[in-house]
């Protein structure tokens, strides 16, 4: 949270409606960026359904914006009920935060670099959800949203499925649609928790 200037020191109240501000965006922040790779996985997962001209891959890209839509919708709504608490954010959060998605990122291209070096690309969909999902562990700490660890865990739980239809010979289809389609959801639902829970 940014400090008040010396020149004007910050009352209780001032701070709590900069806190509150805070809690505020952050929660938006997290409603837009958890259902739009909601979306992204879900595309993913339609992708492994059928030909593009198909009816099943259109209906599950349509019913994907319309989720996401929705979801935005509840988390940016003026008339939102304010966040039942507000964030209590570690020092230097914002620089963690950094920190972690960074090594997200660069995980996630070693996943996709390694499993194509390897000839396994059926792997990548349970590979990036692995690291996707290992890094909502520390943010939970870091966003103060612990319900994040509930996202960390399903997440991590839909990416070892993946591993294990792989493991199983599996079409590289059907683990993509389940693995797109099952972090989408677990994504999905941590967004509409936030838009309607804080």
């Amino acid at each position: 949270m940014t400090s008040p200037s010396a020149a004007t020191p910050a009352t209780p109240s001032d701070k709590d409606a900069e806190c509150l501000a805070l809690t505020r965006d952050l929660r938006r922040r997290g409603v837009l960026v958890l259902s739009v790779f909601a979306l992204l996985w879900a595309v993913a997962a339609a992708s492994g359904t059928g030909s593009a001209t198909d009816a099943v891959p259109l209906c599950i890209e349509v019913a994907a914006l319309a989720l996401t839509a929705a979801a935005i919708h509840l988390g940016y709504r003026k008339d939102a009920t304010p966040s039942p608490r507000m964030v209590n954010l570690p020092a230097n959060w914002a620089r963690g935060v950094g920190i972690v998605n960074t090594v997200e990122l660069v995980a996630v291209f070693a996943v996709i670099a390694a499993s194509n070096a390897a000839g396994r690309p059926e792997v990548v969909p349970a590979g990036i959800a692995l690291v996707v999902g290992l890094h909502f562990f520390p943010l939970a700490r870091l966003y103060d949203q612990w319900q994040y660890r509930w996202t960390a865990s399903l997440l991590t739980a839909v990416a070892v499925t993946g591993f294990v239809l792989v493991a199983a010979g599996l079409a590289s289809e059907t683990v993509r649609v389940v693995v797109g389609l099952g972090s989408a959801l677990v994504l999905w639902a941590s967004s509409y928790h936030l838009a309607l829970r804080g």
